[in-house]
This record gives C-alpha cells, sequence and structure tokens, in this order.
C-alpha cells in the first residue's frame, strides 16, 4: 500500500476523531446553559384591602381580624393564632386571668422582658401605649426592627381581671427589607385588633 495515501488516510481519521469530539464538547456546553434558571427579580407583593370579621368564639374577648388570616386553636383554652396562610404569618394571641394588682405586675414584667430578648437581633424597639378607657383597654405596642425574630408584640389589660399578649411571627428567615410590606400590611391589622378588643367580663 502507498506509504503517503496511508498517512493520509490516517490524518483524515484523527481530524474527522477531533471534529467529533470538539461538537460534542459544544453541544454539552449549549445543553447545560439551557438548563441554568435564571435568577427572578424579587416579586412585589400585593396585598387585598383587608376586610374585617367579628371573633366571636368562646373567649373572654373578642376582636375584629383581617378575612386575609384565618383563626385557630391555640395551645391552651382561650389562646388562639390568626394565621396568614400567604405571608406565612401568625398572631399568637395569649390570655390570662388577672387574680390580683401584684399577679398584673408580674405579667407586664415578663411581657416587657419578653420584648427585651430580642434587642440581640433587633436594630430598635418602639414603644407605642394605648389605652381606650370606655372599654377599659390599656396597653402597649411594640415595634421590633431588623432582623428579629418576632416583628410586633403587644400586651393589653384591663387593670383589673383580664390580660392578653400578642406576637407576630413569620415562618421565613427574618429579612427586615424583604418582610416590610408584609409587617406594615399585618400591623396595621394588629393596630385594629387592639382597637376593636374588648372584654366579655
Amino acid at each position: 500500500m502507498n506509504y503517503n495515501l496511508l498517512k493520509r488516510k490516517l490524518v483524515n481519521k484523527t481530524l474527522c476523531i477531533v471534529a467529533l469530539y470538539i461538537s460534542a464538547i459544544f453541544f454539552m456546553s449549549c445543553s447545560d446553559q439551557s438548563e441554568v434558571v435564571k435568577p427572578l427579580g424579587q416579586v412585589r407583593l400585593e396585598y387585598p384591602t383587608a376586610k374585617y370579621e367579628k371573633f366571636n368564639q368562646n373567649a373572654p374577648y373578642t376582636f375584629d381580624y383581617s378575612n386575609f388570616g384565618e383563626v385557630k386553636q391555640g395551645k391552651q383554652p382561650n389562646w388562639f393564632i390568626v394565621y396568614y396562610p400567604k405571608m406565612k404569618a401568625n398572631i399568637f394571641l395569649t390570655y390570662f386571668p388577672v387574680s390580683s394588682k401584684q399577679d398584673l405586675i408580674v405579667k407586664i414584667k415578663e411581657s416587657e422582658a419578653f420584648v427585651q430578648k430580642q434587642t440581640v437581633k433587633a436594630s430598635f424597639i418602639s414603644p407605642q401605649m394605648f389605652e381606650f378607657p370606655e372599654k377599659r383597654v390599656f396597653g402597649t405596642l411594640y415595634e421590633l426592627g431588623g432582623e428579629s425574630a418576632i416583628n410586633l408584640q403587644f400586651h393589653a389589660t384591663d387593670s383589673v381581671s383580664n390580660f392578653i399578649s400578642g406576637s407576630v411571627y413569620f415562618s421565613t428567615e427574618p429579612k427586615a427589607d424583604s418582610l416590610a410590606p408584609a409587617v406594615e400590611y399585618i400591623k396595621k391589622d394588629v393596630q385594629h385588633l387592639i382597637e376593636t378588643l374588648a372584654w366579655r367580663k
């Protein structure tokens, strides 16, 4: 066999193999790129205008809550949770009867101490006192900024026999910027809850 012819065939075969190898790498690269999911921009959440319903379950207190949430039974009698499924948020309501003035002082201090524990991650704590003498509702609402585990906390009492506290938690990582619209929305609901809070006895 002619040596030059054999050499030419060998070179051509080698070039074909190299070309196929390069083509395979190219198509694999294109395939990988096509499967890469590009990150989406942050979605701006739109929340509906709140319409309020009366909480009328068998409890020592009543209030109005947004129909964007739903009320669930808590771990103990007279404890309830206002759950916002689309926000993954909860307003935990805990109720205690008051037996004496000293007992009331203890409960208020415990509520305040719970708020102070959040100072590790809270960038600020803003208290706002409220009172509705005609309904015998007195208390304080705390707004917590930054990456605190809770975003809003309040306690209310009639100064005689009833005490209730409420805490707002999100079932997501506490990122202040991303949660800001939801916190602002629920803050209005909490304020409305406080304004409509009334004791049954």
